[in-house]
């Protein structure tokens, strides 16, 4: 099985050595700048008295550059960090086809995944016919032991969302990152036949802390016409300072080898690079700004730089309640009512998932700060229309008044009855009525219907759909019907 979204955006190249080398000369330079020791008398012939007296305000040895680097301005920390970020970032996995035809895939060359520039014409696994599976787990660099991490306890998931909050993604200039909680990891990773076994933790064995972890969760899916049991492959991390250690292909192989035991071969997984080989590529993301004045002083990535404050929140205004009949929060009496609507609408695409009433409740039902769903009851009691959207916290780091951001993501939507504009002007009102600072969207489904319409803004990121073990025609955004929560 295979990466999800975001591992490999992460350097697999030592960076340290630049590190180190600059953190040498900057010894060095504090060492000779602040040294205590003093000339009996400089070249301007001054007494020794007078020298003691000017270096009196001298620190005894040479100062600490994270205390230094405290003492700046706010604004001048967050220069530096984001220039000592990027400084920091090696070689990337290519981002574009073009790149990628120009790069050695050493692992995923070995894997049974479609070659680059080959668009498949028939449907079918890669690789067919029952294979022996490994027993023993694989090899694990020395020092590190691999644990099955039970979510189910308190301790165990709040060590999950150290490392993921610390290692998972960033933004580029190393000033917001996930703020996953307890709750949302639960979510995720616990729906409906969930197997402890494919939540794979590596740990240190000298202190137990935990560096690496990938994860799978089973899900029926259909590919044009057809329909499997596979997994979808989600939260791949690795520490930052570990990913020398070629912990991924290993942590792939090991998860690879754990679903193969339950007798699935397939999976399905995204990424924002270019791996072998895209089945559709979306824009990863549509964004559309609700506390304007907040992500602009955090300087949040992707906004309008061509209107001023007062002009962009004045674009962005949204009516103050909704228009829509019948919009309600989901309640766990309508599972069926949305099922029905949703396996309707999910028919439409080429990848789509198949839900179960069981996992219709577990990813659409209402979880404070987690998951929110809303339908439209008609008069007579039926629901025609239905609309979600989960919940991700971010972290603002070194900013002197924000210290998070709430963004909301749209999950599903089926719309029978309703105008689908109409439903979805209303959605971006109750979202903001509920805290969120930004929403954001795939155009993957109907939703570029209507994200230019509702002013979202395209972002210059893709994001792509793999499949592990499965040939197909490659497909357009539109014809996707799967959103993985990531």
């Amino acid at each position: 099985v295979v990466s999800c979204n975001s591992i490999f955006s992460s350097p697999v190249k030592d960076s340290f050595s630049k590190t180190d080398l600059c953190n040498k000369e900057e010894r060095q330079g504090l060492e000779m700048s602040f040294s205590d020791k003093k000339p009996a008398e400089d070249e301007s012939g001054r007494s020794k008295k007078k020298q003691k007296k000017e270096d009196a305000w001298r620190p005894e040895g040479p100062r600490d550059p994270i205390a230094m680097l405290k003492s700046l301005p706010e604004s001048k920390q967050q220069e530096i960090q984001r220039a000592l970020h990027l400084f920091s970032l090696g070689p990337s996995l290519p981002k574009t086809l073009q790149q990628a035809k120009k790069y050695t895939y050493r692992f995923w060359e070995t894997q049974p995944v479609p070659r680059l520039g080959r668009n498949a014409v028939t449907h079918g696994p890669i690789v067919s016919g029952e294979t022996s599976v490994r027993k023993e787990p694989y090899s694990l660099p020395q020092g590190f032991s691999w644990d099955t991490l039970d979510l189910s306890s308190p301790t165990v998931l709040r060590e999950l969302c150290t490392l993921l909050n610390e290692n998972y993604m960033e933004e580029d200039d190393n000033t917001i990152r996930f703020d996953f909680s307890l709750e949302y990891l639960q979510w995720a990773l616990q729906p409906p036949k969930w197997l402890a076994q494919w939540h794979c933790g590596v740990r240190v064995d000298t202190n137990n802390k935990l560096v690496g972890f990938i994860a799978a969760v089973p899900a029926d899916v259909r590919i044009y016409e057809t329909e499997k049991r596979m997994v979808q492959v989600k939260f791949l991390c690795v520490h930052k300072k570990l990913r020398l250690k070629r912990m991924t292909p290993v942590l792939i192989r090991e998860l690879a080898r754990r679903v193969n035991q339950q007798g699935l071969r397939q999976a399905v997984y995204t990424a924002s690079v270019m791996l072998p080989t895209p089945l559709s590529s979306c824009r990863y993301s549509w964004t559309r700004p609700l506390n304007l004045r907040k992500l602009k002083e955090v300087s949040y990535p992707g906004l309008r730089q061509d209107m001023n404050l007062q002009r962009a929140v004045k674009f962005n205004r949204l009516p103050k309640v909704t228009k829509t009949p019948g919009l309600r929060p989901m309640t766990k009496e309508d599972v069926a009512g949305i099922h029905s609507l949703l396996q309707a609408n999910l028919l439409k695409f080429h990848l789509s998932p198949i839900l179960s009433l069981q996992e219709v409740e577990h990813w659409l039902l209402p979880k404070e700060n987690v998951i929110d769903t809303y339908v439209v009851q008609g008069d007579d009691g039926t629901l025609t229309d239905v609309v979600s959207f989960y919940s991700v916290s971010y972290k603002v780091l070194n900013h002197p008044v924000h210290t998070g951001l709430r963004a909301a993501h749209l999950l599903y939507i089926a719309s029978a009855a309703a105008d689908l504009m109409d439903l979805m002007e209303d959605t971006l009102v109750l979202v903001k009525s509920k805290g969120f600072d930004i929403i954001s969207a795939l155009d993957v489904m109907d939703n570029k219907s209507f994200l230019e319409k509702l002013k979202f803004s395209i972002s210059n990121t893709n994001l792509h759909y793999y499949l592990y073990n499965w040939m197909c025609p490659n497909m357009s955004p539109d014809k996707v019907g799967l959103v993985l929560p990531n």
